[in-house]
């Protein structure tokens, strides 16, 4: 589109075990800027939408929607791109990847059936929310629905948590990689954040 902006999201992400999580929670609470009023706290169903076509790969969509708060809070619809080249450049210091995040109405899963996506797959994800400047920081446990569609059913898919820190801005922002990596060396030992390659998963 002309005059747009091309968004860039930078990430990193790690795990943490179980029985450490209160320690990281803790140490989150000390760096981030909602120290007073405490993390935001959420739980979200996610539903991932896959188009298959002459296009390789297909389109994969994030749609996700408030448990906690289904009448406040828009439905969120998000398209994240593969990454880009260069994960193995160490002078990166995250990885980059172009997204786009939307609000949308509670029909959106309708609309994208419409279109010819297909339910690949769902999850539940539990979690806080912390900032830091323009940075996001995650940590939730991420549920498998026991019996499709229910999300009262459901099932820890592992004994750690997922921890994310990430910014979206504009493209050609990269000195935000530089402040995130500085962050995530605050919350070693207790967690090691890292770019990871999604490629080289989604070939195991």
């Amino acid at each position: 589109m002309s005059g747009g902006v091309s968004m860039q999201e930078y990430l990193l992400q790690g795990s943490v075990l179980d029985s450490s999580c209160e320690t990281l929670l803790h140490r989150l609470r000390g760096l981030s800027d909602n120290v007073e009023a405490g993390p935001e706290a959420f739980v979200d169903q996610e539903q991932v939408y896959i188009l298959r076509g002459s296009q390789t790969p297909p389109v994969l969509l994030r749609a996700r929607r408030a448990l906690d708060q289904p009448d406040s809070l828009p439905c969120q619809l998000r398209y994240v791109g593969t990454a880009e080249a260069g994960i193995g450049d160490k002078s990166r210091s995250t990885l980059v990847r172009t997204c786009i995040d939307v609000a949308t109405s509670d029909n959106v899963t309708t609309f994208l059936t419409d279109m010819g996506f297909r339910l690949d797959h769902e999850c539940v994800v539990k979690g806080f929310l912390f900032t830091k400047g323009c940075i996001k920081v995650t940590v939730s446990k991420i549920f498998r629905l026991t019996v499709p569609g229910n999300t009262e059913n459901l099932e820890p898919l592992s004994l750690s948590h997922l921890v994310e820190l990430s910014v979206v801005s504009p493209s050609g922002q990269d000195e935000v990689a530089d402040t995130m990596k500085l962050f995530a060396e605050q919350l070693k030992p207790i967690v090691q954040l890292e770019k990871v390659d999604h490629r080289r998963l989604q070939q195991v």
